[in-house]
């Protein structure tokens, strides 16, 4: 495993290379604090994964976002300390596969980049799923809403995949984080929230007024099963 750090903080990026190191042995760590030349290496290294940082000194880190997903779909992780809704939504939409808050716990941190992995590799043979106009494939993570394809990122379509599967029935913020990523951890209602919203976005015809994915105040969500 190749992991690629972009981050202006020496002491971080020594703290992130032992975690992965202890956890992965076998694996590689490159970095840098510039985001140009995190977006060169992302090219060059060809990585299994980016650990990214919105403050950088050359350029923002939704820059180099934006940079990276014009040629590259490596799973990316945005580690950061800031934790406005505004930014995790902005990051989450331009196109980085999680949100991460500092300060970090380095087990979670693992665990995330673990389920990131895992969800990289080959999938498994698995039928497709229909609810109402929804036509999920699991194998392609391809969503079609009636005669509309939607485009959904790597978690979106492990958040609906789940939902779909269990359409009918609650799942709750734990069974949702443990299903998309391996295990559950403080603050996972709040990440599952952002991810929601989006979801909603892409196939509700009014996001304020859901008809698919329902929310259970203090529990989870829901997906509407067709009468």
């Amino acid at each position: 495993m190749k992991v690629l750090i972009i981050e202006k903080d020496r002491g971080t990026v020594e703290d992130i290379s032992l975690a992965f190191q202890i956890r992965w042995p076998e694996a590689r760590v490159v970095s840098t604090h510039l985001g140009e030349k995190g977006i060169e290496m992302v090219e060059t290294e060809s990585p299994d994964i980016a650990i990214l940082e919105l403050d950088l000194p050359d350029i923002s880190g939704f820059e180099v976002l934006k940079g990276v997903r014009l040629f590259s779909n490596v799973p990316l992780v945005i580690l950061t300390v800031r934790a406005e809704e505004a930014d995790i939504i902005k990051g989450l939409e331009w196109g980085a596969d999680d949100y991460v808050v500092k300060p970090f716990r380095q087990l979670e941190l693992l665990a995330r980049v673990n389920a990131l992995m895992r969800r990289q590799s080959p999938p498994g043979e698995e039928p497709p799923l229909r609810c109402g106009p929804l036509y999920f494939d699991p194998s392609t993570r391809q969503l079609t809403n009636g005669e509309r394809e939607v485009d959904l990122t790597r978690t979106e379509g492990e958040i609906l995949h789940h939902l779909m599967k269990n359409a009918g029935h609650v799942a709750t913020h734990s069974r949702l984080a443990e299903a998309v990523w391996g295990e559950d951890y403080p603050g996972i209602a709040d990440s599952l929230k952002v991810h929601i919203r989006r979801l909603r976005e892409k196939i509700e015809a009014d996001p304020s007024r859901p008809q698919f994915i329902l929310t259970r105040a203090g529990i989870g969500y829901s997906l509407a099963k067709p009468g």
